[in-house]
């Protein structure tokens, strides 16, 4: 199995990514140039976080005409997984691989701070091996994280089980005050139709590691670990 962790001009969490990924998770990753027009060979495929392009016109909307993207589009309608972080959320709703909108944050504020999360979906294949409403703890760190969709599209994502995780607080209910950036629904991620595009705010990649974290959290593991056993059920 190979993953190809796509590297944009101020990506940050590229080599975290890989860290994980290859050290941790023990599977093969390599960092892609965003200028490289083939991804064959791989088996799935990550955009990570950090700030394409210094999120000049909006977050993800430069990379999303990558020329990278048209392989990563192709990836992601022949089944492969495709995970999407903080800003690679970005880029794939942009690209319109995933519904909706992200905005600034309620606050007007960047926001850095550990979460909790209720998986409420199983539908994703990055989540279809833990258990529903079970709760993970990751960290966010993010200018436009706020979720928006057109209430008629929020619907469809209910009723299609798209909506994957929530923020929320520590006995697992969707608050206003569990919600960081004002998100729509409390949403923190969103899949496709089909579960194998996900696009999450929250960074697993920072939450793979016990001696990271303040609260020894190594939930964003998961995340990994459900992407890897799709590949090697595939």
């Amino acid at each position: 199995m190979k993953v190809a962790v796509i590297q944009f001009p101020g990506s940050n969490c590229d080599l975290d990514t890989l860290h994980v990924l290859n050290d941790i998770m023990k599977i093969r990753a390599d960092l892609v140039w965003h200028r490289c027009e083939d991804l064959s060979g791989y088996d799935g495929v990550v955009l990570p976080g950090g700030f394409s392009y210094g999120d000049r016109l909006r977050g993800g909307i430069i990379a999303a005409h990558s020329p990278i993207m048209r392989e990563v589009k192709r990836m992601a309608k022949d089944g492969y997984p495709v995970l999407g972080i903080c800003n690679g959320f970005q880029i794939l709703v942009e690209a319109g691989l995933l519904s909706g909108a992200l905005l600034r944050n309620s606050s007007l504020k960047f926001v850095c701070k550990w979460v909790n999360l209720s998986v409420v979906s199983l539908r994703s294949i990055f989540t279809n091996d833990l258990k529903r409403y079970s709760l993970l703890k990751m960290p966010i760190a993010h200018n436009e994280g706020r979720y928006f969709i057109e209430e008629g599209d929020l619907k469809e994502l209910y009723d299609m089980d798209q909506i994957v995780l929530k923020y929320v607080d520590g006995d697992g209910r969707a608050t206003d005050e569990a919600n960081p950036n004002g998100s729509m629904d409390n949403i923190a991620g969103i899949c496709n139709t089909e579960g194998n595009v996900l696009g999450l705010m929250p960074h697993p990649e920072r939450a793979s590691e016990r001696i990271l974290s303040p609260f020894g959290s190594d939930d964003g593991r998961s995340i990994f670990t459900s992407m890897i056993e799709y590949m090697r059920r595939r």
